[in-house]
C-alpha cells in the first residue's frame, strides 16, 4: 500500500473542497468547478459551473456534468480503480496516457490498446524478458502483460487459452496479434526441433500479409481474412507445434473491389520482381496498358524500389518455411495467371470469349493448359467429369447442376469467377504450406489460440462517400458476433452464476444489451430447413433473405432491402434509433447500426443477389489446375485432392499432425454437419454464419482474454462536420463550447467524440462498474482449501495433516476467519467462495511469502541433516580406519601363525563352494525372466495384430464415412435439384392459376353480355309483336325506373360524400389528437429517458462511493491489523526486555555467587597448601625416623614391615593429595573463563539491548504520532457529526414551528369557515322562506302547474344540497375536533418524550462518567496488579534462586559430610599410625564450621519460604480484587447495554410518533381539501340560488304580462285582492331592486367562485324601503310592465353565460 505525504493529502483534501467536474460537450470534456447550489436559484435539473481554462460561468444541465477524479488518478494503470468511474474521467486518463506513451491500459480484467503511431520501443526484447514469469498484479498494463497472464495460467490450470483482438480497422489488432505471438515464441521457447522459432514466426507472418492483406481507405495495410493461430504446448511449457486456420477470405477483391482501393500485396512485389530470369518465365517484361481487374504497377521509383525488397524479403520467408523452389514457382505462375487473365479482359456483348487473346495464350502457358481449354472453362462451363472442388471463399460452394444450365452471367464475371477461384486455391495452398511448416508430431497438452479478424469497417470514417460492401459487412457481422461473446463471458455468464450461488447483487444501472445487429444479419426461422416460395411473416436475417431471394426468379434487391425493413425497419411507434436498420436517402442504400447502435455504416446492397448464385467458372478452377500439364502446378494440386484441407468450401487450414490441431477441426466440422449446417452447408450466404459459428464455439471452450484496440484518430472525422451517421453516436444534450486551449498543452490529442464511440460501443464501462462491484474472482471450496490452508498452520495443527474434511464450506469459513478478511471483500456461495477484486491476488501474495518462509525453513532443516549426516560419515570413517589400523597390527601380530596359515588357505575352497550356488540361483533367475520376455513378446504380437486389424478397420469406416458423405452430398444436391424443380412447378401452378382465373372472369362477363343481348333482342321482338299503346306503356314505366335509378344514385352519391367529408373531418380531428398524444408521448419519453439517465448517473456515482468507501474499509482493516501486529510485537519486547532484565539479574547473582566459590576454593587451595607442606615436614621426619630405625639393627622384620607399609599408604595419599589438587586448580581455571565468557556476553546483550529498547523507542513514537493523527480524525469525524446533530435539532424546531403555526391556520381557517357557513344558512333559510311564501301565492293564483313543479324540484335540490353541506360540515367539524385531539396527544406524547430522552441522555452521560472513572479506577488496578505481577514473579525468581543456591549448599553440606567421613576415618588411620594430634583438632574445626553454615542456610531457607507464602496471600488476594472489578465492569457495560436498548426504544417511539404526526398531516391535508370541495359545492349551491331568483324574477315578469290584460277585471271583481296584488307586487319589486344592485356583485362572485357575505343583507335592507314606498307611492302598472320585460330580457342573456360557467 502507497502511503502518501501529508502535502498529497492535503491537495487531495484541496481538489474534493473545489468539487471539480467535467462538463461535456460536443468536441470533447472540460474541466470546471460546480459551484454551491444553495447560495444560487436555479430551475430544477440545472447547475451552475465555472469553466477552468477562461473563468466562462454557465448554467448547464445535470446530465452534462460527470464528476472529475483528483490529479492522482491522471495516469493510473486500471480505469476500474478510479474513485468516480465515468466517461469523462475515463477518456481524460486515456489521453493523459497516451500523451505520455503509454499505449496501454487496464480495464478490469481486459486490456485497452491505443493505437500508436509509429513504431514504439515499447515492444524490444528488453522489455520482454521484463515481464516474463510474472504475475498479472505485478506487471504494468502491456500486451505482453496479456500473453504472460494467459500462459501461466495456462500452465496452472492446464486449460486452453485464447486471445481475442476486438476492434476498428486501423486500430493495430493484426499488430498486437505480432506482438503476442513474438512473445510467447521467445518466452515460453519451443522443443528439441525449433518447430516455431522466432525466424518462422517472422516468416509466416510476412508470407500472410502478402497474400492476405491490401490497402483500404482505412488501413494501408489491412488484413482481409479472419484467422485462428494456435500454439500447442507439451508437458513442459514449450511450443510443440503450431497451426492456423483461415476464413472469410476476400478473393473478389483480386478482381473487383471499392473504388480508390488496391488488391492484394503479392501482385504488386511481383510486378516489381527485380529478377530478369523470373520476369522472362513469367511473361511479365512487358506488361499490359490496362488491366480489367486493375492490377497495375506502381508508378513511384521509391514505391517499386520497396516493393522488390519486400519480394526478396518473401522469398527469404518461403525459404525459412520449407517451401521448395519448385512450389514458390508454381505459385508465382498461377498469380502470374491471374494477372494475365486481366490483362486479356472480355468481350462486352456478343459471344463470349477474351478481348485479347495474346494475353489469353499466356495465362494459359503459365496455367498449364491450352487456350481453349482455358476459355472452356472460364466461358462453356462443361466438366469433364469428377467432382469439383470446393473453393476456400466465403462466397463458394459446390455447383447446383440442377438448376438447369445455370445462372445467366455476363463474360467480364466468367473471367473474374476464375480468377477469384485460382486464387482462393492459392492462398489454400499458402496455407497448407504454412501449416507443413509448422506442425509436429509430438505430444501436446494444451494450447492457445489468438484471434485476429478485420475490424469493423466504415467507409465514411476514412473520408469516403461510398456505401460499404457486402464483404465489409460479413467482417462487421464477426466483429459483432465477437463482441456479443464478450457480453456473455463479462455480463450473462457472471450474473447466471451469481444466481446459481445465490449471491444477491444489484446492478440496476447496467443496461440489458441488444443483439439486432446480429439478428437483422443471421437470425433464422423455424422453417430454415425448408426452401419455399412463401414468404411468411417470421422475421429472418439479411443472409436468409438472400438465399430465398436468390431462389426466385425477377427478384431484385429492391424487393430484399423491402423485406429487411419490414422485419427490422423502424415500426409505427418506436423511437428514434430503436430498430438497428435506417433507411437512406440513396436507392439500394441502408444504414446498419453495429457495436450496440454507436456504429452506423451505410451500405450499397446494388449486386448483392449475384453475389450468392453460383459461378461454375469459379467451380472450375480447381479442376484447371489439377488437370494442368505443368507437374509443378498439378502435383501441388491433385496431392491436396484427397484431403479435407478445405470445410464446406470456407475454412482452410484444418490440417494438422497434433492431437489438438485434430480437435479443433474435428469441432469446426462438426459446426458444419450438425442440426440445420448439415443442410445449409453448401449455402453461399449461410457458410458466412456457419464459418462464424466455427470461429466461436472454437475459442469459446478455452478461457477467453479480451483485448480491445481503439483508434485514437481518424482522418474522416478530424475537423469535418459529422453527418447522420456519425451524429447519432452524440447525444443531443451535449453542448456547444468552442474547442481551444481547455486540453492540456503537449499531450498528444485524440478525437474524443471517435473514443467515445468506441467506448460506448464495446460497453467497457458496464464491465469495468461489474468488475469492481462483484466478485470477479472465485474458487471452489476444496481447491481454496487445498491452496491457502498454508496461510492458516494453526489450523493444520489442529485437525492434523490426515485430517478428513467432512463439511468443505464450514472449513473454508473458518480458513476466512482465520485470515481476517475484511467482511465486504468476500462473499460465499452454494459451492464456491468469490473475491473482490485484488483480494486473491493479495491472498496469493502472502502464500508466496509464507511458501518461501516454509522453503527457507526447509532448506535450513535440510542442510543441517546433511551436516549431521556428513559429520556422522566422518566419524564412521575414523571408527574404520582406527579399526583397519588395529586389523593390520593383529595381522602383522598373527602372519606367522601356522593356524592363520591354515586357514588362509581353507577360506577360498569355502567362498569357491558358495559362488557356484549363486550361479546356480543366477542361472534360475536368468530361465524365468527369459519365460516371462517371451510371454511379454507374445502379448505384444498379439497387440500389434489387434491394432492392425483396428486400423485396418478405422480405414474401412472411413472409406465407408468418406462414402457416405459423397452420397450424402449427392443426396442433398438431388434435393436442391428436387426443391428448384418443385419451385419451378409452384410457380407455374401459380400462372396458371390465374390465367384460369382470368379466363373465368372473363367467361362472366362475355356470358352476361351474351344475356344482355338475349334479353334486349327478345324485347325487340316482343315489341314488333305488341301494340303501339303496350309499347309505350313499357317504356314509360323504364324511363321511370332509369329515373328513379339516377336519383337515388345521386342521393347514394351525395349521401356518400357527406359521410366521406364527416369521416375526413374525423380522421383529421383524430390526427391532430394522435399528433398531440404522439408529442406528449415523446416528450414523456425523453424525460424519462432523462431521468433514466440521471438515475443511472446517481447510481453510478453511488456505487463509486460504496466502493470507495469498501476501499476505505478496506485500508482501515488493514491499519487496524498492522496496529494490532505492532501492539503485540511491542508487548513482546516489554515481555522480552523484562525476561532479558531477569535474565542479566540472575546472571549478576551466578556471577557473585561464583566469585564467592572461586575465592573460597582459592582458601581451600591455600589450605591444601599447607597441609601438602606439613605432610612433607611428616615425610622428612618419618625418612629421618625410618633411617634411625633401619639404623637400629635391634628392631626386627616384622616391625620394619610394618613402617614400609605405613611409608607406602602414605606416599599414595600424597600422591592422591596432589592429584585432588590439581584437580581443583583446573576447576578454579575453568572458572575463571566461564566467568570471562559470562561478561562478554553480559556487555553483548547490553548493546543489543539498548539498540532494541532505541529502535522499539522509535516505533514506539510512530505510533504515537499515528494515534494523534488519527485521534485529529476521529476529533474531526465527532465535530462533523456534532454539527449534523444540531442541524437536525435545528430542523426539528423548525417542523415544530410549522406544526404550530398550521394548527393555528386550522383553528383560525375552521373557525371562519364555520362562520361563513352559518351566515350562507341563514341567508339560504330566509331565501327559501320568501320563496316558499311567493309559491303559496303563485299557488293560490295558480299562473302555471308546470313552472310551479318545476319550483319545488329546484327548492327541493337547493334544499338537499344544503343538507348535504350541512352534514358535510358537522362531519368536518367532528374530523376537526378529532384532528385536534390527536394533534394535543401527539404533542404531549412529543413533549414526555422529549424529557424521557433528555433523562435518558443525562443518565447516559452520568453513566458514562462512571463507566470512565471505573475505566479508570481499573487501569490503576490493573497497573497495580500488573506491579504486583512484577513483584511476585521477581520474588518467585528469587525463591527459585534461593532454591538453586538451596541445592547446591545441600551438595556442598553431602560433599563436606563426605569429606567429614574421609576425613575421620583419615583422623582415624592417623591416631592408629600414631600422627600428630594438631591435624586432627583443625578437621573438628572445620566440621564444627561447616554445620554452623549448615545451620544457617537452614535458618535462611525457613524465611524464605515464610516470604514466598506471603507472596501468594498477596496474590490470591490481588486475583479476587480484580475479579470483583472485573465483574463490577460486567455489570456496568451490561447497565449501559440496557440504557441503550431504553434509548433505542425511546427512539423507536419517536419514530412511531413521527409517523404518526405525518398521518395527522396527512389526514388534516386531506380534510383541508375536503373543505374546500365543499366550499367550492357551497359557491355552486349559492350559484344555482342567485339563477333561481332569476327565474323568479323572469316568472313574475311573465305573470305580470298575463295579468295585464286582466286589470280591470280583477279592480271591479274584487277591492280586497288588491291588497294582496300590491304585497305581491311589493315583493316581486324588492326582489328586482336587489337583483340590480347586486348584478355587479354576483358577476364576480361567479367569476371568483365565491359568493360576498353582503349579498342577503342588501337584499333585505333594499327589500324594507321599497314596501314602505309601497305605500305611499304605488308604481304605475304600464311602467312595471316595461320594466319587468327589460328586466326578463337582461336576467336571460345574463343566465347563459352563468348557467355555462355552472
Amino acid at each position: 500500500m502507497l502511503v502518501k505525504s501529508e502535502e498529497q493529502i492535503a491537495a487531495e483534501e484541496a481538489w474534493h473542497e473545489t468539487e471539480k467536474v467535467w462538463l461535456v460537450h460536443k468536441d470533447g470534456f472540460s474541466l470546471a468547478s460546480q459551484l454551491k447550489s444553495q447560495e444560487l436559484s436555479l430551475p430544477e435539473g440545472k447547475v451552475r459551473v465555472k469553466l477552468d481554462h477562461d473563468g466562462t460561468i454557465l448554467d448547464v444541465d445535470e446530465d452534462d456534468v460527470e464528476k472529475a477524479n483528483a490529479p492522482s488518478c491522471d495516469r493510473l494503470e486500471d480505469l476500474a480503480s478510479l474513485v468516480y468511474l465515468n466517461e469523462s474521467s475515463v477518456l481524460h486518463t486515456l489521453r493523459q496516457r497516451y500523451g505520455a506513451s503509454l499505449l496501454h491500459t487496464y480495464a478490469g480484467p481486459s486490456l485497452l490498446v491505443l493505437s500508436p503511431r509509429g513504431a514504439p520501443a515499447v515492444y524490444s526484447e528488453k522489455v520482454m524478458h521484463m515481464f516474463k514469469g510474472c504475475r498479472r498484479e505485478d506487471m504494468a498494463p502491456h500486451i505482453y502483460a496479456v500473453a504472460q497472464t494467459a500462459y501461466r495460467a495456462m500452465l496452472m490450470s492446464r486449460q486452453d487459452q485464447s486471445i481475442v483482438l476486438l476492434g476498428g480497422s486501423g486500430s493495430g489488432k493484426t499488430t498486437s496479434c505480432q506482438h503476442l505471438v513474438q512473445y510467447l515464441a521467445t518466452i515460453a521457447g519451443t522443443s528439441g526441433n525449433k518447430v516455431f522459432s522466432a525466424e518462422k514466426w517472422q516468416a509466416l507472418y510476412t508470407l500472410l500479409e502478402a497474400f492476405g492483406n491490401s490497402p483500404t481507405i482505412m488501413n494501408s495495410n489491412a488484413t482481409r481474412f479472419s484467422q485462428i493461430l494456435s500454439l500447442d504446448f507439451d508437458q513442459a511449457g514449450q511450443v510443440a507445434s503450431a497451426s492456423i486456420q483461415t476464413m472469410l477470405l476476400e478473393k473478389l477483391r483480386v478482381a473487383r473491389r471499392p473504388a480508390n482501393e488496391a488488391t492484394f500485396n503479392v501482385f504488386y512485389y511481383l510486378l516489381a520482381c527485380a529478377d530478369g530470369t523470373l520476369r522472362t518465365e513469367l511473361h511479365l517484361n512487358h506488361l499490359a496498358e490496362n488491366s480489367v481487374f486493375g492490377i497495375v504497377p506502381l508508378a513511384k521509383p521509391e514505391e517499386k524500389q520497396k516493393a522488390a525488397q519486400q519480394f526478396s524479403k518473401l522469398q527469404t520467408a518461403m525459404k525459412v518455411l520449407g517451401i521448395s523452389p519448385d512450389e514458390q514457382k508454381a505459385c508465382w505462375l498461377i498469380l502470374a495467371a491471374i494477372y494475365h487473365l486481366g490483362a486479356a479482359g472480355a468481350t462486352k456483348a456478343g459471344r463470349k470469349q477474351f478481348a485479347r487473346h495474346e494475353w489469353a495464350q499466356k495465362a494459359a502457358y503459365l496455367l498449364g493448359c491450352s487456350l481453349e481449354e482455358l476459355s472452356s472453362a472460364i466461358f462453356k462451363h462443361q466438366h469433364k467429369g469428377g467432382t469439383l472442388q470446393r473453393s476456400t471463399s466465403f462466397r463458394q460452394g459446390p455447383e447446383e447442376s440442377s438448376l438447369g444450365d445455370g445462372p445467366k452471367l455476363s463474360a467480364l464475371e466468367c473471367l473474374e469467377g476464375m480468377a477469384s477461384g485460382l486464387y482462393s486455391e492459392l492462398f489454400t495452398l499458402i496455407v497448407s504450406l504454412v501449416n507443413r511448416a509448422l506442425k509436429s508430431s509430438q505430444h501436446s497438452l494444451c494450447s492457445m489460440m489468438i484471434v485476429d479478424t478485420p475490424g469493423f469497417q466504415n467507409p465514411e470514417q476514412g473520408g469516403s462517400t461510398r456505401g460499404a460492401s457486402f464483404e465489409e459487412l460479413c467482417h462487421n457481422y464477426a466483429q459483432d458476433r465477437l463482441q456479443r461473446l464478450f457480453h456473455e463471458r463479462t455480463f450473462v455468464q457472471e450474473l447466471e452464476r451469481y444466481k446459481e450461488e445465490n449471491i444477491e447483487l444489484a446492478f440496476d444501472d447496467l443496461e440489458p444489451a441488444t443483439d439486432d445487429s446480429v439478428a437483422s444479419v443471421d437470425q433464422a426461422s423455424h422453417q430454415s430447413l425448408v426452401r419455399s416460395l412463401a414468404r411468411t411473416d417470421e422475421a429472418r436475417g439479411l443472409l436468409w433473405l438472400l438465399e430465398e431471394e436468390a431462389l426466385v426468379p425477377g427478384a431484385t434487391e429492391d424487393a430484399l432491402l423491402e423485406r429487411l425493413f419490414s422485419y427490422y425497419g423502424p415500426q409505427e411507434g418506436d423511437k428514434k434509433g430503436q430498430s438497428p436498420l435506417l433507411r437512406s436517402s440513396k436507392p439500394r442504400h441502408f444504414l446498419l447500426g453495429h457495436s450496440h447502435g454507436t456504429n452506423w455504416v451505410e451500405y450499397n446492397a446494388a449486386g448483392w443477389l449475384s453475389y450468392t448464385k453460383q459461378n461454375p467458372a469459379t467451380q472450375n478452377a480447381p479442376r484447371l489446375l489439377q488437370d494442368s500439364q505443368k507437374k509443378i502446378i498439378s502435383n501441388l494440386f491433385l496431392g491436396r485432392a484427397g484431403s479435407a484441407t478445405v470445410l464446406s468450401g470456407s475454412i482452410a487450414g484444418l490440417e494438422g499432425g497434433s492431437q489438438l490441431a485434430l480437435r479443433r477441426a474435428t469441432s469446426m466440422r462438426k459446426t458444419f454437419t450438425t442440426g440445420m449446417a448439415a443442410v445449409k452447408k453448401k449455402s453461399l450466404c449461410i457458410q458466412i454464419k456457419l464459418q462464424v459459428d466455427a470461429l466461436i464455439d472454437t475459442i469459446k471452450k478455452s478461457k477467453l482474454h479480451f483485448v480491445h484496440c481503439f483508434l485514437p484518430v481518424a482522418e474522416g472525422w478530424a475537423g469535418e462536420p459529422r453527418s447522420a451517421s456519425s451524429r447519432r453516436v452524440s447525444s443531443s444534450s451535449e453542448l456547444d463550447l468552442p474547442s481551444g486551449d481547455h486540453c492540456e498543452a503537449g499531450l498528444l490529442q485524440l478525437d474524443v467524440p471517435l473514443l467515445r464511440a468506441q467506448l460506448r460501443g464495446s460497453r467497457l464501462l458496464d464491465a469495468m462498474r461489474m468488475y469492481r462491484q462483484g466478485y470477479p474472482d472465485h474458487l471452489v471450496f476444496s481447491e481454496f482449501r487445498r491452496r491457502f490452508d498454508v496461510l492458516a498452520p494453526h489450523l493444520t495443527k489442529k485437525h492434523g495433516r490426515n485430517y478428513i474434511v467432512v463439511d468443505e464450506r464450514r472449513a473454508v469459513e473458518e480458513l476466512l476467519e482465520s485470515l481476517d478478511l475484511e467482511k465486504s471483500s468476500w462473499c460465499m456461495g452454494l459451492s464456491r467462495v468469490f473475491f473482490r477484486a485484488g483480494t486473491l491476488a493479495r491472498l496469493e501474495e502472502q502464500r508466496d511469502e509464507q511458501t518461501s518462509r516454509n522453503l527457507t525453513m526447509f532448506q535450513a532443516a535440510c542442510r543441517g541433516y546433511l551436516a549431521r549426516q556428513h559429520f556422522k560419515k566422518k566419524k564412521i570413517q575414523d571408527l574404520a580406519i582406527r579399526c583397519v589400523q588395529k586389523n593390520i597390527r593383529k595381522n602383522k601380530g598373527v602372519k606367522d601363525w601356522p593356524w592363520w596359515k591354515l586357514f588362509t588357505t581353507v577360506r577360498p575352497l569355502i567362498e569357491v563352494q558358495l559362488s557356484e550356488e549363486q550361479i546356480r540361483s543366477r542361472d534360475e533367475e536368468i530361465q524365468q525372466l527369459r519365460g516371462k520376455l517371451e510371454k511379454v513378446e507374445k502379448e505384444r504380437n498379439e497387440l500389434r495384430l489387434n491394432s492392425d486389424r483396428l486400423e485396418t478397420r478405422i480405414s474401412e469406416l472411413t472409406s465407408e464415412l468418406t462414402d457416405e458423405r459423397n452420397t450424402g452430398e449427392s443426396t442433398s444436391q438431388l434435393l436442391d435439384a428436387e426443391t428448384a424443380e418443385r419451385l419451378r412447378a409452384e410457380k407455374e401452378m401459380k400462372e396458371l392459376q390465374t390465367q384460369y382465373d382470368t379466363l373465368k372472369k372473363q367467361m362472366e362477363v362475355m356470358e352476361m353480355e351474351v344475356m344482355e343481348a338475349r334479353l334486349i333482342r327478345a324485347a325487340e321482338i316482343n315489341g314488333e309483336v305488341d301494340d303501339d299503346d303496350t309499347g309505350g306503356e313499357w317504356r314509360l314505366k323504364y324511363e321511370r325506373a332509369v329515373r328513379e335509378v339516377d336519383f337515388t344514385k345521386k342521393r347514394l352519391q351525395q349521401e356518400f360524400e357527406d359521410k366521406l367529408e364527416v369521416e375526413q373531418q374525423n380522421k383529421r380531428q383524430l390526427e391532430r389528437r394522435l399528433g398531440d398524444l404522439q408529442a406528449d408521448s415523446d416528450e414523456s419519453q425523453r424525460a424519462l429517458q432523462q431521468l433514466k439517465k440521471k438515475c443511472q448517473r446517481l447510481t453510478a456515482e453511488l456505487q463509486d462511493t460504496k466502493l470507495h468507501l469498501e476501499g476505505q474499509q478496506v485500508r482501515n482493516h488493514e491499519l487496524e491489523k498492522k496496529q494490532r501486529r505492532f501492539d503485540s510485537e511491542l508487548s513482546q519486547a516489554h515481555e522480552e526486555a523484562q525476561r532479558e532484565k531477569l535474565q542479566r539479574e540472575k546472571l549478576q547473582r551466578e556471577k557473585d555467587m561464583l566469585l564467592a566459590e572461586a575465592f573460597s576454593l582459592k582458601q581451600q587451595l591455600e589450605e591444601k597448601d599447607m597441609d601438602i607442606a606439613g605432610f612433607t615436614q611428616k615425610v622428612v621426619s618419618l625418612e629421618a625416623e625410618l633411617q634411625d630405625i633401619s639404623s637400629q639393627e635391634s628392631k626386627d622384620e616384622a616391625s620394619l614391615a610394618k613402617v614400609k607399609k605405613q611409608l607406602r599408604d602414605l606416599e599414595a595419599k600424597v600422591k592422591d593429595q596432589e592429584e585432588e589438587l590439581d584437580e581443583q586448580a583446573g576447576t578454579i581455571q575453568m572458572l575463571e573463563q566461564a566467568k570471562l565468557r559470562l561478561e562478554m556476553e553480559m556487555e553483548r546483550m547490553r548493546q543489543t539491548h539498548s539498540k532494541e529498547m532505541e529502535s522499539r523507542d522509535e516505533e514506539v513514537e510512530e505510533a504515537r504520532q499515528s494515534c494523534q493523527k488519527k485521534l485529529k480524525q476521529m476529533e474531526v469525524q465527532l465535530e462533523e457529526e456534532y454539527e449534523d446533530k444540531q442541524k437536525v435539532l435545528r430542523e426539528k424546531r423548525e417542523l415544530e414551528s410549522k406544526l404550530t403555526t398550521l394548527s393555528d391556520q386550522v383553528n383560525q381557517r375552521d373557525f371562519e369557515s364555520e362562520k361563513r357557513l352559518r351566515k350562507d344558512l341563514k341567508r339560504t333559510k330566509a331565501l327559501l322562506a320568501d320563496a316558499q311564501i311567493m309559491l303559496d301565492h303563485l299557488k293560490n293564483n295558480a299562473p302555471s302547474k308546470r313552472e310551479i313543479a318545476q319550483l319545488k324540484n329546484q327548492l327541493e335540490e337547493s334544499e338537499f344540497t344544503c343538507a348535504a353541506a350541512v352534514k358535510a360540515r358537522k362531519a368536518m367539524e367532528v374530523e376537526i375536533e378529532d384532528l385536534h385531539l390527536q394533534i394535543d396527544d401527539i404533542a404531549k406524547a412529543k413533549t414526555a418524550l422529549e424529557e424521557q430522552l433528555s433523562r435518558l441522555q443525562r443518565e447516559k452521560n452520568e453513566i458514562q462518567n462512571r463507566l470512565e472513572e471505573d475505566q479508570e479506577d481499573m487501569n490503576e488496578l490493573m497497573k497495580k496488579h500488573k506491579a504486583a505481577v512484577a513483584q511476585a514473579s521477581r520474588d518467585l525468581a528469587q525463591m527459585n534462586d534461593l532454591q538453586a543456591q538451596l541445592e547446591e549448599a545441600n551438595k556442598e553440606k553431602q560433599e563436606l559430610q563426605e569429606k567429614l567421613q574421609a576425613l575421620q576415618s583419615q583422623v582415624e588411620f592417623l591416631e592408629q599410625s600414631m600422627v600428630d594430634k594438631s591435624l586432627v583438632s583443625r578437621q573438628e574445626a572445620k566440621i564444627r564450621e561447616l554445620e554452623t553454615r549448615l545451620e544457617f542456610e537452614r535458618t535462611q531457607v525457613k524465611r524464605l519460604e515464610s516470604l514466598a507464602s506471603r507472596l501468594k496471600e498477596n496474590m490470591e488476594k490481588l486475583t479476587e480484587e480484580r475479579d470483583q472489578r472485573t465483574a463490577a465492569e460486567n455489570r456496568e457495560k451490561e447497565q449501559n447495554k440496557r440504557l441503550q436498548r431504553q434509548l433505542r426504544d425511546t427512539k423507536e417511539e419517536m419514530g412511531e410518533l413521527a409517523r404518526k404526526e405525518a398521518e395527522a398531516s396527512r389526514k388534516k391535508h386531506e380534510l383541508e381539501m375536503d373543505l374546500e370541495s365543499l366550499e367550492a359545492a357551497n359557491q355552486s349551491l349559492q350559484a344555482d340560488l342567485k339563477l333561481a331568483f332569476k327565474r323568479i324574477g323572469d316568472l313574475q315578469a311573465a305573470i305580470e304580462d298575463e295579468m295585464e290584460s286582466d286589470e280591470n277585471e280583477d279592480l271591479i271583481n274584487s277591492e280586497g285582492d288588491s291588497d294582496v296584488d300590491s304585497e305581491l307586487e311589493d315583493r316581486v319589486d324588492g326582489v328586482k331592486s336587489w337583483l340590480s344592485k347586486n348584478k355587479g356583485p354576483s358577476k364576480a362572485a361567479s367569476d371568483d367562485g365565491s359568493l360576498k357575505s353582503s349579498s342577503p343583507t342588501s337584499y333585505w335592507k333594499s327589500l324594507a324601503p321599497d314596501r314602505s314606498d309601497d305605500d305611499h307611492d304605488p308604481l304605475d302598472s304600464t311602467s312595471r310592465t316595461q320594466h319587468s320585460h327589460s328586466y326578463l330580457s337582461d336576467s336571460d342573456t345574463e343566465a347563459k353565460p352563468r348557467e355555462t360557467n355552472a
